[in-house]
């Protein structure tokens, strides 16, 4: 580890671990160039100004946990310092709060995960993968022999590739811990080293398991297949191509390695709403398909695993409505501490939530889905 970083690596084991005072906790979304090395996202130009429409988002009550909020206890309790919201491409609310401001590059967390595997579409749509049937090991052969043979890429983006598998943050003795202390290790390789390592389980396709080290075999997955860094394919073939305002930026798990393709990816509120609209949008950016067609539907929907139905798809989180059914076909990318990017088609709303709570899950106390069901309502 260089030592230059040592207190910013403290600073995120205690985030981590949910046992960090609030003004520290909150330096840990927006220290993007000091606690990993960083491979930036380029923009390109020009940038595409979002529309702000002359309507504004209407007050509605939001129902949670058997209580009434509004918008104000959804921002306050829930520690958010960025709310965006658009519909039919027009913003309906844009703030920020906890000093930061519309420049602020935010850490998203886990919904780097739901970029990573529309970077597999891409690959996909540019004929280097053949397609998500195919074996892991083809792109990656050094997995071979180890508990991913016979693990195909659609099963990897599902997380039921069967490997033993713990992605309890603040468990000190968890998979999730020990990979982000190799992270901290900063040596290049170490991570899917580990990932061979892990025992099998379950059959592959019969078990969902939430595991961001799945999540860094896709990172090199596209790596493999590609030739390309995330980090360029991303600004290659979507981040340059939709007016982003500002360059984004990756966590690496070393200097000049592999993107930590499950999190650590860095981006200003706008940005991660301009990103929602390609993914909106099909994945068709000025008419040229970035994305196979079909493929934004697959990647949100649930599916049956074990006869019981997974609001799982590929790496995005199907998103149900008020009635618990996904007639919307909503779906989500979301991170611990509240990152979100909440998507859905039916009445062409985006949402960008960026928090910074207290404990990497269960500390909310206006449920994001709630929030999310009560202004669809109010928007229909």
């Amino acid at each position: 580890m260089d030592t230059k970083t040592g207190s910013d690596v403290e600073a995120l084991i205690g985030t981590y671990s949910g046992r960090l005072m609030p003004r520290d906790h909150l330096q840990t979304f927006q220290n993007f160039g000091t606690t990993f090395d960083t491979r930036i996202i380029r923009a390109g130009a020009p940038v595409r100004s979002l529309i702000h429409a002359r309507r504004t988002l209407p007050e509605f009550p939001i129902i949670s946990g058997g209580a009434t909020y509004d918008i104000y206890d959804y921002v306050a309790r829930n520690r958010i310092a960025g709310l965006l919201v658009m519909q039919n491409d027009e913003v309906l609310l844009e703030h920020y709060d906890l000093g930061i401001g519309a420049g602020t590059k935010w850490l998203s967390m886990s919904v780097a995960k739901s970029v990573s595997t529309t970077l597999v579409g891409t690959a996909i749509q540019d004929g280097y993968i053949a397609g998500v049937d195919d074996p892991v090991t083809k792109y990656l052969p050094e997995l071979a022999g180890c508990a991913y043979e016979g693990v195909t890429i659609r099963t990897l983006m599902q997380m039921t590739s069967g490997l033993r598998w713990d992605d309890t943050q603040t468990n000190p003795a968890s998979e999730r811990r020990h990979m982000l202390e190799l992270q901290i290790a900063q040596q290049s390789g170490a991570i899917i080293r580990y990932m061979a390592e892990r025992p099998r389980v379950a059959a592959p396709g019969t078990v969902w398991t939430y595991s961001t080290g799945d999540t860094h075999v896709v990172g090199a997955l596209v790596r493999a297949a590609t030739g390309k860094w995330l980090s360029d394919y991303l600004s290659e073939k979507i981040w340059s191509k939709l007016g982003m305002e500002a360059d984004g930026a990756w966590w690496l798990e070393s200097p000049d390695g592999l993107e930590i393709a499950g999190s650590g990816l860095f981006a200003t509120m706008r940005d991660y709403a301009r990103f929602g609209r390609f993914i909106l949008d099909d994945g068709v950016i000025d008419g040229v398909r970035v994305l196979p067609e079909g493929w934004v539907r697959e990647a949100g929907a649930s599916r049956q695993i074990g006869g019981q139905r997974v609001d799982y798809g590929y790496m995005w989180w199907p998103t149900p409505a008020i009635d618990g059914s996904l007639a919307d076909g909503a779906f989500s990318a979301r991170g611990i501490f509240g990152q979100f990017i909440y998507i859905n088609p039916k009445h062409r709303i985006i949402c960008v939530v960026l928090s910074a709570r207290p404990k990497p899950t269960g500390s909310a106390t206006v449920l994001d889905n709630d929030f999310w069901n009560a202004m669809v309502q109010a928007l229909r």
